[in-house]
């Protein structure tokens, strides 16, 4: 990505954020209680949230850290057919000659970026059309990039959810991840400006901060459907 990521000390305690905890101190089921689904039930079994039978495709965006990965990955899990599509993974597969989105040349990197955005589409109609749920785990920074997903998801009603823990819980994230996965960006605040700007009215923002992903992802799957549609 961008130029080295400037590391800064964030003004409250994050050391219990949800997605830098342990998997098994992910939850407290007292205070998850209203809004996890129930063990028992899948869910396909409750009305009126994400299931296979209804032709839906799923965006999970936000910036960097805002912890996209882990909630869509839950997500998945929890309908009985579904597919997650990793964005970062489909650019990747361009093996020689890749530019990152902010790379260089600035028109070969949009030109990438272009190439997976429709690739995601095409995944996630053929993943659709037999019967599995596509969830997608893409940074999608404007309009355009959201109106080229709706024009070739055709047919699919259009869940847009942005991630929203805010920019400090996205930095200090990243300074905790595995050094493997940690990411050099420096342009927070601009990002988060741009996407207000330009997609601000679309789908559901929604405000994860206090919330651990396995509640995110809960939520995610009752609300998305009357909260995050973007192609009514």
């Amino acid at each position: 990505m961008g130029a080295g990521m400037r590391r800064r000390t964030p003004p409250r305690d994050l050391s219990n954020d949800p997605e830098v905890r342990p998997h098994s101190d992910l939850a407290d089921p007292g205070a998850a209680a209203e809004t996890r689904l129930p063990t028992a039930r899948r869910a396909d079994t409750i009305a009126g949230v994400i299931t296979s039978e209804t032709s839906d495709c799923l965006i999970v965006t936000g910036m960097p850290g805002a912890g996209k990965s882990t909630v869509t990955r839950l997500v998945a899990e929890r309908l009985t057919r579904s597919a997650r599509l990793d964005g970062d993974f489909v650019s990747r597969l361009i093996v020689s000659g890749r530019v990152g989105a902010l790379g260089k040349p600035a028109d070969e990197a949009a030109r990438q970026v272009e190439l997976c955005n429709r690739n995601l589409c095409t995944l996630a109609n053929n993943f659709s059309d037999a019967g599995f749920t596509p969830v997608i785990d893409w940074v999608i920074p404007d309009r355009e990039q959201l109106d080229l997903f709706v024009s070739l998801l055709p047919g699919r009603q259009v869940l847009f959810v942005v991630l929203v823990p805010g920019i400090e819980v996205c930095q200090y994230r990243n300074t905790v991840r595995d050094p493997r996965e940690r990411f050099d960006f420096d342009g927070y605040e601009d990002l988060d400006a741009d996407m207000k700007r330009e997609l601000g009215d679309a789908g559901w923002w929604f405000d994860t901060a206090a919330l651990t992903p396995e509640e995110t992802a809960d939520r995610v799957i009752r609300e998305a459907r009357h909260r995050a549609v973007v192609n009514r």
